[in-house]
């Protein structure tokens, strides 16, 4: 008796079972290609961005070509620090007048991008008395030997900036083709990146291949 009931539930399972259709495979891959992309936009949108280096403003650290990986949580969620590699918009027409491209890979916006070093913070006064002088934050040289392109000075002009609540202070790694802070002292607000216009720090250099690395923080002492 239960064998027999058994047989014909197996029949009737035969009977109704059929393949899926083609447009049903169909919706199914078009629904994960959707999902992919839309975690995809979530997580540039809210969590990381990828860049090409566009100048010579950071060599030897990062070359024309070189693409990073930028981590947009700092400084939102995690404390940004001296030495920092940031990604920041033009945050006062720096770039006025150039035909650069900034961020070819961005697929969130078509905004125009720099990126340069985290030298002072909130609070620090980084000053240099000229060429053949160290840079000084809050009066004590720093060491840039880990990532100041050979041969050139720390800076070739004299300065002097305090930094206020909300801003850095930034500096290219090739001083003597960087128009970064110094150069934009009198751009109404002496030179300095608002922390919202940071849009993250690169953490990871991925191309090219012969080139992949992590962007370490290379300077993180206290100078207070």
């Amino acid at each position: 008796m239960v064998g027999r009931h058994s047989k014909k539930a197996r029949g009737q399972s035969r009977r109704y079972a059929r393949k899926p259709s083609v447009w049903s495979e169909i919706r199914g891959y078009l629904l994960t290609v959707i999902a992919v992309m839309l975690v995809v936009l979530l997580g540039r949108t809210f969590v990381f961005n990828v860049y090409v280096i566009p100048s010579r403003s950071m060599e030897d650290t990062l070359q024309i070509g070189d693409r990073v990986f930028a981590s947009r949580l700092t400084p939102r969620l995690f404390t940004l620090h001296r030495g920092d590699i940031i990604v920041f918009k033009d945050p006062a027409d720096w770039m006025e007048g150039e035909q650069l491209p900034t961020n070819l890979m961005s697929i969130i916006d078509s905004n125009r991008y720099l990126i340069k070093r985290v030298i002072g913070l909130p609070g620090d006064t980084v000053a240099c008395k000229g060429s053949g002088e160290p840079i000084t934050v809050n009066g004590k040289p720093i060491d840039e030997s880990a990532y100041l392109k050979s041969g050139v000075n720390p800076s070739d002009s004299p300065f002097s900036v305090t930094v206020t609540d909300s801003n850095v202070f930034v500096l290219g790694d090739n001083r003597s083709n960087s128009r970064d802070s110094r150069y934009h002292l009198d751009d109404g607000n002496n030179g300095l990146v608002p922390y919202d216009d940071i849009q993250g720090v690169a953490l990871f250099r991925f191309w090219p291949f012969t080139r992949i690395g992590i962007l370490n923080w290379v300077w993180r002492e206290s100078t207070s």
